[in-house]
Formats: C-alpha cells, sequence, structure tokens
C-alpha cells in the first residue's frame, strides 16, 4: 500500500495485540454454527469433540516425515525382527513346508 511522505503510523496499544486478549476469537463459530468466541469456548469445544490444534503435534510431523521417506526407500524397522522369527520357527521345525514337499 502506497502512502504519502507525511504519513505517521499511528502508536500501537496493548490492546493491538491478539495476544493480550481473546480479539481473534471475536464472532468466531465453528462449521457446525457452534460459538467459540472467547479462549475458554474454544478450548471447551476442542476438549468436548475431541479434536486438536495443530500445534499439539509439533515435533510429530518431523518423526512422521522420515517414516514416510524411509517406508519410500523399502526401510521397513520390523522387517530384521520378522526375519529372525521366520528363520527361528524354520529352523525349530514349527515353519511352513515348502510347496510340494510332504511331511
Amino acid at each position: 500500500m502506497e502512502v504519502g511522505a507525511d504519513y505517521v503510523q499511528p502508536l500501537r496499544t496493548i490492546t493491538d495485540s491478539a495476544l493480550w486478549g481473546d480479539r481473534h476469537y471475536a464472532g468466531t463459530r465453528t462449521s457446525d454454527g457452534v460459538d467459540i468466541s472467547t479462549r475458554t469456548k474454544h478450548r471447551e469445544y476442542m476438549r468436548r469433540t475431541g479434536l486438536t490444534t495443530v500445534d499439539d503435534y509439533s515435533g510429530g510431523f518431523k518423526e512422521a516425515e522420515r517414516r514416510r521417506i524411509d517406508a519410500k526407500r523399502g526401510v521397513d524397522p520390523s522387517r530384521r525382527q520378522d526375519v529372525a522369527q521366520a528363520l527361528a520357527e524354520t529352523l525349530s521345525g514349527r515353519g511352513k513346508q515348502p510347496r510340494g514337499e510332504a511331511e
């Protein structure tokens, strides 16, 4: 936005900041029409409906991304355990017999 050379920015007051109150909640409603116009109402609605905000998952996104990348590369953390278990079962005689072989 272009302003003139004589423009003076107005002084900010404490009420200008959304952090100092619930002004950013004013008039807010959920998609199903419930009034959440205060921080308390919003928190209660989220608790009652079992919802959460994205900031509850601050560390989870990086871990999930790592798991997705590993899965695309074929890395399976349970693979080593699965192979060891299958080998142990085969060696102990409890494993499946190969096709075509009768007991």
